[in-house]
């Protein structure tokens, strides 16, 4: 691999496309390759996969050791995820590693132990349409974007959204229904960022829009961590602080 280049793991559970027809459809190869199919076109990124099935879940230390960011994407087999696998990601992401959550991710482990909250929200599935509004112009997330994203099809999210305050708002949906909720958010945890952005229910084609693909590419390239690690800043005794249950 070259050290260069921004290396980023997109990781899945990828358990909808090997047994729901209709979402095998979508992404015939899972949501993960769908993603890093497009990142791959980038010259700066260098890209990997990794799967729930696979080793160590995908997410050995070896794998998040030589990720600069991961892209987090679940939704059926959040209880699957292994409690060590949890602590080895949040203590990258206190090292300085960058963390992209997804969708449903929001209710995975690794999100709900770095938020330290239920994050729960409501939710519906009946053809809403999405207006994704860009609330933080000039910001690198939205590069690229005007003042919004529509989206014809999604699920709907709705708050109460039950995160902490984030440190940055940068969208807000509006759905056919009236509800509006926080749909990119970012927050600081340790030497890491975390970014959550909501769209991406399986059964519908989000991460085919030239849009939304351009979102996670602008957060992926933000979210590297710079030259100066949180080791080489505080030294190797930097604080652990331990996973909530999750």
């Amino acid at each position: 691999m070259d050290d260069q280049k921004i290396q980023v793991t997109v990781w899945n559970e990828f358990q909808h496309e090997k047994r729901d027809l209709a979402v095998k459809s979508i992404y015939p190869d899972g949501i993960h390759e769908t993603i890093a199919s497009h990142l791959r076109k980038l010259d700066k990124v260098e890209v990997k996969t990794a799967t729930l099935d696979q080793p160590e879940q995908g997410l050995s230390q070896q794998i998040l050791d030589s990720t600069d960011v991961l892209i987090w994407w679940g939704h059926i087999a959040h209880n699957q995820v292994s409690n060590e696998a949890v602590l080895r990601v949040c203590q990258r992401v206190w090292e300085g590693m960058g963390l992209i959550v997804l969708h449903s991710g929001h209710f995975s482990k690794v999100f709900k132990a770095l938020m330290g909250t239920s994050c729960n929200l409501k939710w519906r599935e009946a053809q809403d349409s999405e207006i994704l509004w860009v609330t933080s112009p000039g910001h690198p997330i939205t590069a690229g974007i005007n003042d919004h994203i529509r989206l014809e099809i999604e699920e709907m999210y709705g708050e109460h959204f039950d995160i902490p305050e984030p440190d940055e708002t940068i969208f807000i949906s509006s759905f056919t229904g009236g509800e509006v909720f926080r749909s990119g958010c970012v927050w600081k945890r340790g030497a890491g960022k975390v970014f959550y952005f909501r769209p991406g229910h399986e059964t519908h084609p989000t991460y085919h829009h030239p849009l939304i693909l351009r979102v996670i590419e602008n957060a992926a390239l933000w979210l590297a961590p710079t030259k100066q690690t949180y080791q080489q800043k505080y030294g190797k005794h930097f604080p652990i602080n331990p996973v909530p249950k999750p």
